[in-house]
């Protein structure tokens, strides 16, 4: 193997590269099935990454990877980003129509799928996906047998594990390590790294290309932030689509750091866990704080290994900063803040217990980052910036707009820029949505969101993607989602005209095209929606309704789906 070590290298791979540099053989990730050093991590990536490769001469324009959390993921990512093109990672539990679009809307042609994936590409097989995959754990488990040039796909004969599956729809690609690069395969700063998506106002996925320069601009001023080093290990508790997650891989890869994604167990018992793992670095949603305190873990000292905490994702509450701060009182507290239209998080505020109160009870996102121009737009969007992306517009509220070099130029398909990017003054801005206040100091104060956008534990949906979906159900006319607080974040409720239906068979339908994470709790029956003074539909008055509405009766209730209903007559 040959180890070159790109330390002034502005791309992912070479953020790696350092991290292989100063501790080699020193625990990279580490989860309950094994642990790989870096050393490992690497030689696997680059056998990986040349095998895909040497089967695909021509190269692939994008390359899918299909992972979960399981050790066999962080490997199958890194050969993604080796491989030198985009990388667009996949969720194992997506639905498979869900994911198919994705691949199709991102121009992916060739697959890298980890360990566990056997299901999830069963389940894409069935929904049409025709590509080449490399699928590590089929070459070893059949090697030498037929079918490993392409004949055979996901299933073929008797398969993983000696299973007899469904019939083979997809090719594989054999895993050869005579094939293994030397290096990763050399990437520009403006290439685009990696896409992701986040929910659409169409009904569909927008993705979302981040270049390798959007991410050396963030990692370097992380770099500057913060001391991580060789002796942190980090929580990872995001999913590896989710654009908070690169934050734990490069920031722990980025200092010779471990990754320990917590199992979902861990949560009965945060504190041992951290103890056990000596987790030094967290970062979650909120939503975990609430988790942590119902399970007991939020004792004074509870948690005193933790140097870093981080939260992004939904509103942080000051009393969830205050009460994890006594928890873990060697750690410095901070709320991130940023969409992934603006690579990972765009703004920080450092939390100070007991004295930082914040504005309605909620955390500050703080200042945004060094080389960006912030605009906050009034509710007629006539406000316009007074400079360039390091100057302020002078507004002390509005929709907070952001120009600057952590900034994708557009979402994958230009149609959905409409209402999101302008050009201003030379300068792209995105509009986040959100309302924001800014204080005499400059702080800015999260107010709320300004369009039909929700964060659902941690995931940003388009209220509209789930109407749409909804409107496919059988049976369904018309349908209109609401958010709903519950539990320190929110849950998503639908009222719907047409036939009565039974919410488990509406959550099960949904169940295949939506994450899990977004598919509505609630389900209402409506004769007709209520109109506003506009004859509009009054999403108002829907949510008051949710929000309020007594408990269901118990044979109405769909406990195993977790799913709730009423049904209303027209007022």
């Amino acid at each position: 193997m040959t180890t070159t070590t790109l330390t002034t290298d502005a791309t992912l791979p070479g953020r790696f590269l350092r991290g292989l540099a100063r501790s080699a053989d020193g625990p990279a990730v580490r989860t309950g099935a094994g642990t790989l050093t870096y050393r490992e991590l690497h030689e696997r990536a680059l056998g990986l990454a040349g095998s895909l490769l040497s089967a695909v001469p021509a190269g692939p324009r994008a390359v899918g990877v299909l992972v979960g959390k399981g050790v066999s993921a962080y490997p199958t990512l890194l050969a993604g980003l080796y491989t030198g093109v985009t990388t667009v990672p996949l969720q194992q539990t997506f639905p498979a129509a869900r994911t198919l679009r994705m691949i199709e809307a991102s121009g992916v042609d060739a697959l890298i799928a980890d360990d566990d994936s056997l299901p999830a590409l069963l389940e894409l097989a069935g929904a049409g996906a025709r590509l080449p995959v490399l699928f590590r754990a089929h070459t070893e488990l059949t090697a030498g047998t037929e079918g490993l040039g392409g004949s055979e796909g996901p299933g073929g004969g008797e398969g993983v594990g000696g299973a007899a599956v469904r019939p083979a729809l997809m090719p594989w690609i054999p895993y050869r390590a005579d094939a293994a690069l030397a290096e990763p395969v050399p990437a520009r700063p403006q290439d685009v790294a990696y896409v992701l998506f986040t929910s659409g106002s169409t009904g569909r996925p927008k993705g979302v290309p981040v270049t390798h320069a959007n991410t050396d601009h963030y990692f370097r001023l992380l770099d500057a932030r913060y001391d991580f080093g060789p002796g942190d290990v980090f929580s990872q508790n995001f999913d590896l689509n989710f654009d908070c997650g690169m934050f734990d891989l490069f920031c722990a890869w980025g200092s010779g750091g471990t990754l320990v994604p917590p199992p979902a167990a861990a949560y009965r018992d945060m504190p041992a866990f951290a103890a056990e793992h000596g987790l030094t670095v967290w970062f979650s949603t909120p939503s975990a704080v609430a988790l942590v305190r119902r399970m007991g873990g939020l004792r004074p000292g509870a948690m005193d290994t933790l140097r870093w905490s981080f939260f992004a994702g939904e509103a942080l509450s000051s009393r969830d900063a205050d009460d994890w701060a006594a928890a873990a009182p060697g750690s410095v507290v901070e709320n991130l803040y940023g969409p992934t239209e603006l690579t990972i998080t765009v703004s920080s505020h450092r939390w100070t217990p007991g004295q930082d109160r914040g504005l309605n009870g909620m955390v500050p996102i703080g200042a945004v980052h060094e080389g960006h121009g912030v605009l906050l737009l009034a509710p007629d969007g006539e406000q316009a910036p007074t400079g360039g992306p390091r100057s302020d517009a002078a507004s002390d509220e509005g929709e907070l707009c952001i120009a600057g070099p952590q900034l994708t130029a557009g979402y994958l398909d230009p149609q959905d820029d409409e209402g999101r990017f302008f050009d201003r003054d030379g300068h792209r801005w995105y509009r986040t949505g959100d309302r924001v206040r800014r204080d005499a100091d400059g702080v800015l104060h999260y107010l709320g969101r300004g369009d039909s956008q929700v964060q659902v534990h941690g995931v940003r949906v388009e209220l509209a993607e789930v109407e749409a979906a909804a409107r496919e159900c059988d049976g369904v006319q018309d349908a209109v989602a609401v958010a709903v607080p519950a539990g320190g974040t929110v849950e998503l409720a639908i009222f719907y005209t047409g036939r009565p239906s039974r919410p488990a068979e509406l959550a099960r339908e949904l169940r295949r095209t939506l994450p899990v994470a977004v598919v509505p709790k609630r389900y209402t029956h409506l004769d007709a929606f209520p109109l506003n003074s506009n004859r509009k539909t009054d999403r108002r008055q829907l949510a008051v309704l949710a929000a309020g509405a007594p408990a269901p009766a118990a044979e109405n209730t769909g406990t195993r789906e977790g799913t709730q209903e009423r049904s209303y007559g027209a007022k």
